[in-house]
């Protein structure tokens, strides 16, 4: 099947018609990079001609009519600061295309996770000052990515809102409840036994998290069920919250389009 190329006047050349994922390698060396994207113009249709015969959308939800279409849910953010410098894209409706650069190797491998599990379109693209620490790094990664979240999910007609589950790592189990609600919380029940994973200091698993949930205004639960191997922790916690994240921002069939709240509204405010 032949399609037009998408250009989104608020993002531009990130998306191709025929773009491949480009190697990190090339997203690291500061090349402009190309998302796999769904081509359809302003909005995007949800969906492909063979999603639609088996009545689910391109994120895998169901979807209410043949011709269903919602604004594309795209988010871009760039932060700059004395610290760091920050440059973050996210597609909701992606296919788990990750290209990022951050500095912090640990933190790279964990936003892979977030984009393969959540079947998001994640670019960050960040230098700052990791000379001193990566605590500058993460927390502003974690509010942009948070910022253009907010961004992307718009006045939220529409989603599930909630989102919860459990992702083992062999010996590691993580649970993750979390709501898009407005209004930030965290409650954090993570032992990770170690200090440090190669470079990347512990401490910043809750830091990052937090700094999420300020800037998109989510309400999130971790819990650690079990586990001992701090790699395995923190990455089955990134797993866990990719896959909530994910079924909270997709669709409801039964809702028509409408804000999942009892006031009629969800607002970062």
């Amino acid at each position: 099947m032949t399609t037009a190329p998408f250009v989104s006047p608020s993002l531009p050349r990130l998306y191709s018609a025929r773009a491949s994922p480009v190697p990190k390698s090339s997203a690291r060396s500061g090349a402009w990079v190309a998302f796999r994207a769904r081509p359809y113009g302003p909005s995007l249709h949800l969906r492909s001609p063979v999603m639609a015969a088996a009545g689910v959308g391109g994120n895998g939800s169901a979807v209410a009519s043949e011709d269903s279409k919602v604004s594309s849910r795209l988010g871009e953010v760039k932060r700059v600061t004395k610290e760091t410098n920050v440059h973050v894209k996210i597609n909701l409706d992606g296919t788990g295309v990750a290209i990022c650069s951050t500095g912090i190797p640990f933190l790279d491998h964990m936003l892979d996770q977030l984009a393969s599990h959540g079947l998001f379109d994640v670019y960050v693209k960040a230098t700052g000052d990791t000379h001193i620490d990566d605590h500058h790094s993460n927390e502003d990664i974690a509010l942009a990515i948070g910022t253009a979240l907010l961004q992307a999910l718009g006045d939220r007609k529409g989603i599930n809102r909630f989102g919860h589950f459990t992702a083992p790592l062999d010996e590691a189990a993580v649970e993750v409840i979390l709501d898009l609600s407005g209004r930030p919380h965290l409650s954090c029940g993570l032992s990770i036994p170690t200090a440090r994973v190669g470079t990347y200091d512990t401490q910043l698993v809750e830091h990052f998290f937090q700094s999420l949930v300020n800037t998109s205004g989510m309400t999130l639960h971790i819990r650690q069920l079990m586990g001992n191997n701090s790699h395995h922790i923190i990455e089955a916690t990134f797993k866990a919250f990719a896959r909530a994240l994910r079924q909270a921002t997709e669709y409801d069939l039964r809702r028509h389009g409408t804000i999942p709240s009892s006031k009629g509204v969800l607002s970062r405010s």
